[in-house]
C-alpha cells in the first residue's frame, strides 16, 4: 500500500467520533476549526456544543452582540479568534446572503481564516484538494520523513505545504487531510508517540535515526515579557463596584475589568497607599483597603506573565459610575479576572 492507503485505512479505523464529522454544513467546520485553533480537542468540544446550541445557524451568530459572542468564549483565550468570528459571521450573513464562499481562494478573503482553516472547509465541505498543514501535520510529516527546516519560518511553511500537498489524496481530499490531522493528534503525539503500533515505522527517519524528540524543528520564541498588575476592586455602601470595558488593541479587547494600576514591580501595602495612580483615582475620596492575594496570581500568556494582586476596596460612594455586584458575572472577562470572580465573597 502506499502513503495514501496506509493513512486513509488507518483512519477508517482509528478516528475519533466527533460532532463535526457527521457533518459537510461549512459553518459548522468553520466554527470547530476557529475553536480548536490553540486548543485541545477535549477542552474545545464543550464550547463547540454551546456555540451550536446557542447559535445553531450562522444568521444566529451575526445577529448576537458581541458580548453574548465574547462571554460564550470567556476561558478559551487568544480572544481576537471570538471577535474574528463574529466580524466573519455578520459579513458572510450581510454580503453574501449566508452563503459561504465554496473555493480555496475566496474563503482565504474572510477574517480571521488563514491557509490551514481555509483549506480544511475547502476539502472537507467542498472537496476542494487543498492540503491542511497545523501542528499535527507538521510533527508526523517531520518525523516520517526526517525533515529538520524550522516549521515557524516562511521555509518551513513553504517545504511543509508543498509536501503535504503533494501528498494529498486528490479524489478524497476530505478524509486525507482529517486523517493526517488525527494521525498526528493520536499517534505521531509530542511526547511518547506509539512507533511501535505506527503503520509507517518501517519508513520513518526519525525512527531509524532516533530523532523522535528532536522534530519537529523550532525556532526558540521571543522572550516573555513581565508585568505586574494590580486591579482595584471597590465595593461601595450601596454593593456596587466599577466594572469597565477594554477599549483599544490587546487580546482583551471589549472584555470586562476592574480598574488596572500597572506598575513597573510589585506593590506593598504602603506602595499602594501613596502610589500617584491610586490616589488619582479616588481623588482624595477616603476609603478602606486590603490585599486579597499577599502572594502574587501569575497568569501566563503566549508571550508574557502577568504577576498580579488584587486590592479589595471599600468606599462610600464610587469615584465613577458602577455596576451592582451581582451583576458581575453577566460580562465577559478574561479568564484572570473571571477565576477571581469565583473565588472571591462578595458581601451580599
Amino acid at each position: 500500500m502506499n502513503f495514501k492507503e496506509i493513512l486513509t485505512n488507518w483512519y477508517s479505523v482509528n478516528k475519533r467520533e466527533l460532532p463535526w464529522r457527521k457533518t459537510k454544513n461549512p459553518y459548522y467546520i468553520w466554527l470547530s476549526e476557529i475553536i480548536l485553533q490553540q486548543t485541545q480537542i477535549k477542552q474545545g468540544l464543550p464550547y463547540y456544543e454551546a456555540f451550536v446550541t446557542n447559535f445553531p445557524t450562522i444568521f444566529d451568530l451575526a445577529n448576537a452582540s458581541e458580548e453574548e459572542v465574547l462571554k460564550l468564549w470567556q476561558g478559551l483565550g487568544y480572544y481576537s479568534r471570538a471577535r474574528n468570528l463574529h466580524f466573519t459571521a455578520k459579513y458572510i450573513v450581510n454580503e453574501l446572503n449566508g452563503i459561504f464562499p465554496n473555493t480555496y481562494k475566496e474563503l482565504l478573503k474572510l477574517k480571521g481564516i488563514g491557509d490551514y482553516t481555509a483549506s480544511a472547509i475547502a476539502s472537507i465541505c467542498f472537496n476542494e484538494p487543498t492540503a491542511v498543514v497545523d501542528g499535527n501535520v507538521y510533527r508526523f510529516l517531520s518525523r516520517h520523513y526526517g525533515i529538520e527546516t524550522p516549521i515557524n519560518t516562511t521555509e518551513g511553511f513553504k517545504t511543509f505545504k508543498a509536501l503535504a500537498t503533494e501528498l494529498i489524496d486528490t479524489n478524497n481530499p476530505a478524509d486525507f487531510n482529517q486523517a493526517i490531522m488525527e494521525f498526528g493528534a493520536t499517534q505521531c503525539k509530542p511526547k511518547n508517540p506509539e512507533c511501535t503500533r505506527c503503520p509507517f515505522n518501517s519508513s520513518c527517519e526519525a525512527l531509524k535515526n532516533d530523532t523522535i524528540s528532536k522534530l519537529p524543528v523550532k525556532l526558540k520564541k521571543t522572550k516573555v515579557s513581565k508585568k505586574h498588575f494590580n486591579f482595584l476592586v471597590c465595593i461601595s455602601s450601596d454593593k456596587k463596584t466599577v466594572f469597565n470595558k477594554r477599549t483599544g488593541k490587546g487580546i482583551w479587547k471589549n472584555l470586562y475589568q476592574f480598574p488596572l494600576v500597572e506598575t513597573k514591580s510589585s506593590l506593598s501595602v504602603d506602595d499602594f497607599k501613596t502610589h500617584p495612580l491610586v490616589k488619582d483615582f479616588f481623588n482624595g475620596q477616603r476609603y478602606d483597603f486590603t490585599l486579597y492575594n499577599e502572594t502574587e496570581i501569575i497568569h501566563k500568556l503566549s508571550h508574557q506573565h502577568l504577576h498580579t494582586k488584587f486590592w479589595i476596596i471599600e468606599v462610600n460612594t464610587l469615584p465613577e459610575e458602577g455596576i451592582y455586584i451581582t451583576e458581575l458575572h453577566n460580562y465577559p472577562t478574561p479568564v484572570l479576572i473571571s477565576n477571581f470572580l469565583n473565588d472571591f465573597n462578595f458581601p451580599v
